[in-house]
Parts: C-alpha cells; structure tokens; sequence
C-alpha cells in the first residue's frame, strides 16, 4: 500500500544507487577530492533546496527528524507551548514532546487542516511556535496562519510531510514559514523507503538545524572536527545510498504531481457529476494541493458511517494515529509537573468533521489514513471511471 513515488520506482533510483554501490563510498561525508565519493545526499540537498525554492536544506533520517531539527533550531524546548492540528499524524505532537515542547491541539476545519480562528484562541504567553500540518496534500490556510503568528511574533514550522511539491498562493509549501518538513517514507509522494529533510531561508535556523541533525557540526565538516560544534547534537544523518534514491525521485516530482493532478480531476468530477445528496467534498484552500486523496464529508455522522460500510472502508474517527484520540500514548502522557495536555473528546470540531468524513485513494493507498477505496497514480482512464462508477451505485442508496 505504497505513495505516488513508490508505484513509480524504475531505472532512474537504480541506476543512482547502483552508482553508490559501485564506489563502495556509503557515508554521506567525504572528501571532494575523492573520486569515489558521489556526494548524492549534498546533491539531493542542493536540489531540493531549489525545487522548495529556498535557499538551504538538509537531509536526515525520517520526517519525524526533520520535524524535530527544526523545532530545535527555532530553541523550542521546556515550557514552549507549540500550537499544532488534533488530526495529523502522531509524529507531529511527539516531534514537539520529544524536544521538551508542550503540544497544544487546535482544532481543524473542514480542509481538514488548522482552524486558524480556533489557533488563534489557544495562543498564550507560553505560545512560541505554530505546526500547521498540510493534511493529505492540502495547504493549510496560510494567509489567515501566517498573519496571526507575524501579529502575535511566534515561529511557523510547516510540516509538509504529506504535501511534498504542493504550493500555496504559487510558493511551495514549506517556504512559507520559518522552517517546513517533509517526510520521504513509502507513503508519500515522494519515497526513499524511510527518510526526511527540512528546508530554510534562514542561515542560523540551517547552521542549527544542521548541527543538532550531526552531533553539533557545522556545515559541512571534512572528517572529525573539534571545537567547532554549534551546539548538543544526536545522529540523524542520511547515507549515500538513500540519498541517491531520494535524488531520483525527487527528479519525478512534477512528473507525479501531474499525473495525481490528471487523475484526481477526473475521478472527483465523474463523482460530482453523479448530483449525490447528503455529501460534499472538503474545503480546498488552494489550488496547488498535491492530489493525493479525495475526501468527502456527509452530512451526518450516520451518512457517513453507512456509506464507508458499504464501500469496505471506514470513517476519519477510526483511521489510527492520525486522529488525536487514536493516540493512547498522548493521552496517558503527562509533562514533568504532572499535567495532562492531551485527553479525549477535546476538540469537538474536529471529531464532528473526522466522524462525517471518508478518503478516497488517488496516490496514496493506506488504510492508516482511511483510503482502502479509490485508484491509484497508474490507474488508466477506464479503471478511473469505474472506480467513481462503483462509488456512485454503492453510495446512492445510502444518501437517497
């Protein structure tokens, strides 16, 4: 049950992991005088740097990392209240405990993403930071978060781990903010088996980012240095061979975002076209969505259930650790002064919307999310249509 990426795996990720194997040089440091080193994770960082249309980027070892360096790099630590979504996967609220940082649930509206008015009813004194997570390739509403945190002087991590390439008002998502995530794991858009990177305009975010990513090293050392570490680092580097498959597809990327773009417009318009009642499609923020999912939100809870059951799939409220009160782990979870953050049934909105809502697969096919029913990014025009046919005639009966 892959991402987009990983259905187009081909000659191009061989062929450059090949060419590792065949230098027998796999660390990501090395010396440029050595014939051997390819250097593909300093090239995959160049590149996406510029494909993100930022000027800095570093890759490491999984989305969750990625999120992690960069709260860091913004100083995020104890009693750092980082405002983030109740529906998102659970990496976003433990990136934020892991580094010390109090999570604080806002709710979602009906993109899915943040509630700007709601975020802007839970900012405090304590309010350091803002994580408005681009849920299933959707922008967030970017406008409305980013004008809240410039009035309020809080930081913007973006976390794209599932809107890799996606845009927001002609930007790339992640470049709006002061930091932006992303996730390159089989699910996603782009895939390298498990791997992330982060992007900045920002040189001490970078140099900060970088260094905790390598035990403190600045950019980019040349075997052992001492004296010259930034601050307390851990390891989350990227090796030669994954960054040689994350280059390769990285280079697919408008080639897989033409294609979702192509085969959603045409499975939500057959579906549109069928004039269903009792449902309608999530608010869509903005354009440049990645489309990688259709989601459709009834008008009741009942709707919705009968409707995920007579297609083999199930509501939002029951698809895993993407909903806040799936995470039993976040819940028991109390910070050093003993005090619950997280507790079930906070965020009325957003459990009224996930019960009334379903995904359907365009490219990403994982029932963690609730997409066991849709296609996929190599589904031809017939498979498409029957698709939407098969959710029209299982559906109908159930809205009236």
């Amino acid at each position: 049950m892959p991402g987009p990426g990983a259905y187009l795996i081909g000659e191009e990720e061989y062929n450059e992991v090949v060419d590792v194997l065949k230098s027998k040089h796999i660390p990501r440091y090395g010396s440029d005088d050595d014939p051997s080193f390819r250097q593909k994770v300093f090239t995959l960082e160049k590149e996406f740097a510029a494909a993100m249309g930022t000027q800095y980027s570093v890759a490491v070892n999984s989305g969750t990392s990625a999120l992690m360096a960069s709260l860091v790099a913004l100083g995020i630590g104890h009693g750092d209240e980082v405002l983030v979504p109740g529906y998102t996967f659970i990496a976003s609220i433990s990136s934020i405990i892991a580094v010390g940082g109090t999570p604080v649930l806002v709710e979602v509206d009906e993109s899915l993403t943040m509630d700007p008015s709601d975020m802007e009813k839970k900012i405090s004194a304590k309010t350091k930071a803002v994580m408005p997570v681009h849920m299933l390739g959707m922008p967030c509403d970017m406008k409305s978060i980013c004008g809240i945190a410039g009035r309020k002087k809080i930081s913007i991590v973006e976390d794209c781990c599932q809107a890799l390439g996606g845009t927001y008002g002609g930007k790339r998502l992640g470049s709006l903010g002061d930091m932006g995530a992303y996730s390159l794991n089989v699910y996603k858009v782009i895939s390298a088996g498990d791997a992330g990177i982060l992007v900045t305009n920002n040189k001490n975010l970078y140099e900060r980012a970088f260094g905790f990513h390598d035990q403190g090293h600045l950019p980019y050392r040349k075997g052992v240095e001492i004296g010259n570490r930034s601050l307390i680092g851990i390891n989350m580097r990227m090796n030669e061979l994954t960054g040689a498959f994350a280059l390769a597809q990285l280079r697919k990327l408008e080639r897989i975002l033409g294609l979702l773009r192509e085969k959603k417009t045409r499975f939500k318009n057959a579906i549109a076209g069928a004039g269903l009642k009792g449902m309608h499609f999530r608010t869509v923020n903005d354009p440049g969505e990645c489309h990688t999912l259709l989601t459709v939100i009834f008008e009741s809870t009942e709707l919705a259930e009968r409707a995920a059951s007579a297609l083999g799939t199930k509501t939002l409220n029951k698809s895993g650790w993407h909903v806040y009160n799936n995470m039993e782990q976040m819940i028991a979870y109390r910070d050093i002064e003993g005090k619950q953050h997280i507790w079930k049934n906070m965020l009325p909105g957003t459990d009224d919307i996930l019960s009334r809502s379903l995904n359907l697969s365009v490219g990403v096919v994982d029932g963690g999310i609730g997409s066991d029913f849709g296609i996929t990014i190599v589904a031809g025009n017939d498979e498409i249509d029957r698709t939407a046919e098969k959710f029209i005639k299982l559906v109908r009966p159930v809205t009236g």
